[in-house]
C-alpha cells in the first residue's frame, strides 16, 4: 500500500489533467487498486455546469471500466487548493458509498500539504441504499 504521502504526490499529478477553466478549481483524486494499478481522476467542467465530472467519480468510473470492482479498491486520494482539505461532494460520496469498498482508505488534502484520513462510513453515514439506509 502506497504511503499518504505517495497517495497526495499522485493525486497532484491526476490534478494537473484537470479541465476547469469555468471555476479554476482543479482537483485531482487517484485510487490504489489491491493489484498496484493506480487509476487517476481530474474534474472536467463544461459550460453547461450539470454536465461537469467530479475528480472522485471519473476515477471511480473509469476503474469499473477497466473492470475492477468495490473488492478491488485500497484507498482514494483527492486533492485541490484549497485553504482546508478538500472533501468529496454529496454525489460523489453516495457513489463512493456504493461502489468504494467500505474497509478502503480515503485521504482528503490540499496543496499546501494538510489531510485527512478517513473512510465512506464516516464520510456519508447514512448512504442512501436501495431505500435502505446502512
Amino acid at each position: 500500500m502506497l504511503s499518504i504521502e505517495e497517495m497526495i504526490s499522485e493525486a497532484k499529478k491526476a490534478r494537473e489533467l484537470s479541465y476547469s477553466p469555468y471555476s479554476k478549481f482543479a482537483v485531482g483524486a487517484v485510487i490504489e487498486c489491491k493489484d498496484g494499478t493506480l487509476i487517476y481522476g481530474a474534474n472536467i467542467e463544461n459550460a453547461a455546469y450539470g454536465l461537469c465530472m467530479c475528480a472522485e467519480r471519473n476515477a471511480v468510473f473509469q476503474g469499473y471500466l477497466k473492470g475492477y470492482r468495490q473488492k478491488d479498491y485500497l484507498q482514494i486520494c483527492i486533492i485541490a487548493d484549497s485553504e482546508g482539505i478538500t472533501s468529496p461532494c454529496g454525489s460523489c460520496r453516495q457513489v463512493l458509498s456504493e461502489l468504494f469498498s467500505r474497509e478502503a482508505r480515503i485521504i482528503c488534502a490540499n496543496m499546501d500539504g494538510e489531510y485527512l484520513v478517513t473512510n465512506i462510513d464516516e464520510l456519508l453515514p447514512y448512504s442512501f441504499s436501495k431505500g435502505n439506509m446502512r
